[in-house]
């Protein structure tokens, strides 16, 4: 999805950093409870350090529609701070730093695409009887798609419970469009007892999805053909080389991972549970190796907060998120004196139709989870 960012305006690039910090604390000082930042999990350090919240995607837009911010500055992506959008009430606004900061994951699958894979369904199968299921790392557009078509959001902590939900909706030919992070669709299948042969991978670009009409028919799960850049670079040879240096070491996965890697890792979950995960052995197995298989600034954080255990991560060939990395001080300061000028940048806004859509998406996802 092409999205344009002005130029910074002369000066922010080029302040140093005790400048902006300077700026930034100012400007948050001015604004006080009418500003509230949010920081992902995955932002850099020089923009969580201002964060009156840290967290996920989904939680932080919880905490901000239960906040009295006027202003909510989202340090995170798109499609995040969209979803902040759909649950803040009408007097706040929500704002990105950078409005080049997408997911890459999210932009794998658009409304159109969407719309013809479930036409072509359509022609060749009950399409009555398929459960449509967005991840939260997706449009808002997509997720407006699953609340009219009866189906519901999911995260990486909940995915189970939504397909087991979704599975049961529609009777024993109930099947299931998982979109748009394959990984996460083929591991929880797998959790929930499946196999290779209940699964097939929809193809966006071909014609059918690149199915043929028994396999479409014979499938519990069609998983979009999406991925985490960062989550995908993973391998098994990286856990096998880790256990070779690390006997006695902990291995943390993302289900965003390949099913390979997950296999092979000792423990599997969303960025809550690493956390808390290398909570739990820094508490009960002090001076563990673990070796975590995620976002690095993330994991850089992990270790610099948690000195009783060696934290590290799986790909010694480090990668950040591109996209999330475009949010820096630089850009936080000047979304930030903006607002004190009175003037509101980088605003994102769903339209009105769209967020009805989603938040019947939403909620459902509440009710099941």
């Amino acid at each position: 999805m092409l999205r344009l960012q002005t130029p910074l305006p002369e000066g922010y690039s080029t302040t140093t950093p005790d400048g902006l910090e300077a700026r930034i604390g100012a400007a948050k000082a001015a604004l006080g409870e009418r500003l509230m930042i949010l920081g992902h999990h995955y932002q850099r350090d020089e923009v969580m350090r201002w964060a009156d919240a840290r967290g996920d995607s989904f939680g932080l837009s919880r905490l901000a529609a239960a906040s009295k911010a006027e202003y909510v500055v989202f340090c995170g992506v798109h499609f995040m701070a969209e979803s902040a959008d759909v649950l803040t009430g009408a007097h706040q606004k929500v704002i990105l730093p950078d409005l080049n900061a997408g997911c890459s994951m999210a932009d794998m699958a658009d409304l159109d695409e969407v719309e013809e894979a479930w036409e072509a369904l359509a022609e060749v199968t009950d399409v009555e009887a398929v459960v449509p299921i967005t991840y939260m790392n997706s449009a808002a557009a997509l997720k407006a798609f699953v609340g009219r078509h009866g189906g519901a959001v999911c995260t990486s902590s909940n995915a189970r419970k939504i397909l087991t939900w979704a599975l049961a909706q529609r009777g024993p030919a109930t099947k299931v469009l998982f979109f748009p992070d394959q990984h996460l669709g083929r591991n929880t299948a797998y959790q929930l007892g499946f196999g290779a042969d209940d699964m097939a991978v929809w193809d966006p670009r071909r014609e059918l999805g690149g199915l043929d009409d028994a396999t479409v028919k014979g499938s519990r799960f069609l998983l979009w053909k999406g991925h985490c850049s960062v989550h995908q670079r993973f391998r098994p040879a990286h856990v096998e080389d880790f256990r070779a240096r690390q006997p006695g070491g902990v291995v943390i996965a993302h289900p965003e991972c390949s099913h390979e890697v997950v296999e092979l890792a000792d423990e599997v979950g969303s960025t809550d549970y690493i956390i808390a995960a290398v909570e739990r052995l820094e508490r009960e197995r002090p001076g563990t190796a673990i070796s975590v298989a995620t976002e690095i600034h993330l994991v850089q954080r992990l270790a610099h907060e948690h000195p009783g255990v060696t934290v590290t991560s799986l790909d010694p060939l480090i990668c950040p998120c591109s996209t999330m990395f475009r949010i820096d001080a630089a850009h936080l300061a000047w979304v930030l004196d903006e607002l004190v000028a009175g003037r509101v940048v980088n605003r994102i806004t769903v339209d009105p139709a769209t967020a009805a859509d989603a938040r019947v998406a939403l909620q459902r996802m509440l009710d099941i989870s």
